[in-house]
């Protein structure tokens, strides 16, 4: 039987750790059920990806100045001419592949600021392509949101109909693309795919003093609706993240900022100068396990990025989530943390060390809940990674169950 030629997609190697760990999560289900199966990568940073995981990748776009705001004229050249030029290098890679997964992330979703000839384009030429030339396309546990812009949510609404599976990390990401016009009917809603991953060792919750107080920034400004807003919003966020900080400072207590994206380094060194304590740390995580040790050594997490979110939820560490969108409402919700959420558009210093306290009044009672979610969430991926098998790699499904037959 012909080895399987599988491509994985995505801003993957570009600095952002969640995006990271979903393609590690894909390439575990891969080597366990598919070891045959020769991977290589279409992505944002080819380097990183075939460094970290050594699997051969192809950069995402021919223009490696496509993701930097264009001023002058060549520059603006040269995003034009990248476009034309990105439709055949795309069509070329699709073609040379059996299947291509996407792996997780919000490729569904301008939650944060998007144009829609950056990724939104790239992801439609994926899934055209792909069409075209008979190669099956999955979006596997992708996050999904309303879209206003509408070229955004024409080349979103496409690439979602020509995919040949889809799956949502979320009950929202689905009724969102049902609500723009994707048939859902056959799409079904699975945890995020981070969950998929191996956690550290339990650490035992500390019986003394409360422990470490892990905080996770994010550069966040808004999303793709608040351009006009942006400052403000960032300020807003930046000011009542520093005064929870600093108040927990004043208690004694040790905190340790975390990091989702290269582009939060500038958050952390903001509160650094900001508080000047020795009681504040900075931890330099560069994938999600590092940020999974990180929140397992914790006693509590308070947290922006989605995956940081899914970090702490995943080691079992209580969680208060700096909320930027629904989907992190909806994660919070599905781990029986529901009542933990703070709008990270306005965040009230106050209150939110109420919420903490509660939080950390009740951590024992909210280890026990997460430790019962997280078994219910690892048979769910398991049933999602089956179901992956059967509508991807047919012909392997077919023979390993001719096998089991044949097995006496």
């Amino acid at each position: 039987m012909t080895a399987a030629r599988v491509g994985v997609f995505g801003l993957l190697g570009s600095g952002n750790l969640g995006n990271d760990g979903s393609l590690e999560a894909v390439l575990g289900y891969l080597r366990a059920e598919h070891p045959e199966a020769v991977v290589d990568a279409l992505c944002g940073g080819p380097e990183v990806v075939t460094a970290r995981y050594g699997i051969p990748a192809t950069r995402l776009h021919w223009n490696r100045g496509e993701y930097r705001t264009a001023s002058r004229a060549g520059a603006i050249v040269a995003k034009g001419l990248g476009k034309l030029v990105d439709v055949y290098r795309t069509a070329a890679w699709v073609r040379r592949h059996d299947v291509v997964i996407v792996p997780g992330m919000g490729v569904l979703e301008a939650t944060l600021p998007l144009r829609p000839w950056g990724f939104p384009y790239s992801l439609f030429l994926l899934c055209a392509t792909g069409r075209l030339f008979g190669v099956r396309v999955a979006l596997v546990s992708v996050g999904a949101a309303a879209i206003r812009d509408r070229p955004t949510r024409a080349l979103v609404r496409w690439s979602a109909r020509l995919a040949t599976y889809r799956s949502y990390r979320d009950a929202l990401s689905r009724d969102a693309m049902r609500a723009m016009g994707v048939d859902t009917a056959r799409d079904e809603v699975y945890p995020d795919l981070a969950f998929a991953l191996p956690t550290p060792e339990a650490s035992t919750p500390p019986d003394g003093p409360p422990g470490v107080v892990c905080v996770g920034v994010m550069a966040f400004h808004g999303g793709n609706d608040d351009r006009a807003r942006a400052a403000e919003i960032h300020r807003r966020y930046l000011d009542g993240t520093t005064r929870f900080v600093r108040a927990l400072v004043e208690e004694g207590r040790p905190v340790r900022l975390l990091t989702g994206d290269a582009c939060d380094a500038p958050v952390v060194a903001a509160i650094l100068d900001a508080v000047d304590s020795p009681l504040v740390t900075a931890a330099e995580a560069a994938s999600l396990a590092d940020l999974m040790k990180e929140t397992a050594a914790a006693g509590t997490v308070v947290a922006t990025r989605y995956h940081n979110l899914v970090c702490a939820l995943r080691v079992g560490t209580p969680t208060l989530a700096l909320s930027y969108a629904a989907k992190s409402d909806a994660l919070m919700d599905r781990m029986g943390l529901g009542a933990y959420c703070h709008p990270a558009r306005e965040v009230d210093a106050d209150r939110l060390l109420e919420q903490f306290r509660e939080l950390e009044k009740r951590s024992a009672e909210l280890r026990r809940t997460l430790a019962e979610r997280n078994l219910a969430t690892a048979r769910q991926l398991e049933h999602q990674f089956t179901a992956l098998t059967t509508a991807l790699f047919p012909t392997t499904d077919h023979a390993r169950a001719h096998a089991r037959q044949e097995t006496p």
